[in-house]
């Protein structure tokens, strides 16, 4: 199975588009459900930080400030993460903010990005919650250092993405639960997923809730 990136920003707003920019970005790359490097920066671009956000990460305006300049930082990042096709947590929301920080560095972004969040409501329909917290509480997955710090939430994403990987392969007997298979698992409506599973996987269908 080829490599998987996993992506987690921190930020100063919430979309791109409204002049929020990166403050912090994180990156855990798995290959076969197992992580074998990461890459992790904070990143100075101007931007303000308001109040609440540094409340909410831990992030000031001094740290930034005293960072490498955004474009340096995303350049290193796009040559970490190469042609690995990429996975976030709320993938809608870190995806805009990979291809906006990469715009602005100059550097393409074709990455195809699947989403933890759609792939856990269509595996765990009966999980309480689908926060990322939460979802790994209810997996029993570790928590690894500060919530709402870009390192921290990509491992997090990370073992929530290799359980899932686990769980495709036991639970349904797909062999290779790759990059494809999670995009193609997250457009699927929710009463077919039992049935496009065992299409990969040589176990029978089975009605998924809604």
């Amino acid at each position: 199975m080829s490599r998987i990136a996993v992506i987690d920003f921190e930020t100063t707003g919430v979309s791109p588009g409204q002049g929020a920019r990166a403050t912090e970005v994180a990156i855990v790359l798995l290959e076969n459900g197992r992580r074998v490097d990461h890459y992790q920066s904070l990143m100075k671009t101007g931007a303000w930080i308001p109040a609440f956000i540094t409340q909410l990460t831990g992030i000031t305006n001094a740290m930034v400030n005293a960072a490498p300049d955004a474009a340096g930082v995303m350049q290193d990042a796009a040559r970490f993460v190469g042609d690995a096709p990429m996975v976030a947590h709320n993938a809608a929301f870190d995806s805009k903010f990979w291809q906006a920080e990469l715009a602005l560095a100059g550097v393409a972004a074709p990455h195809a990005f699947a989403c933890t969040v759609l792939l856990s409501r269509r595996l765990y329909p009966e999980a309480p919650s689908h926060k990322l917290g939460s979802l790994v509480d209810y997996h029993g997955l570790p928590r690894t250092g500060q919530a709402h710090r870009a390192l921290a939430d990509a491992e997090m994403a990370a073992e929530l993405l290799a359980r899932m990987q686990h769980d495709l392969r036991q639970r349904w007997g797909v062999a290779e639960p790759g990059h494809a298979l999670l995009m193609a698992l997250q457009r699927c409506a929710k009463p077919q997923v039992g049935k496009l599973l065992a299409q990969h996987g040589n176990r029978p269908a089975v009605p998924a809730a809604c």
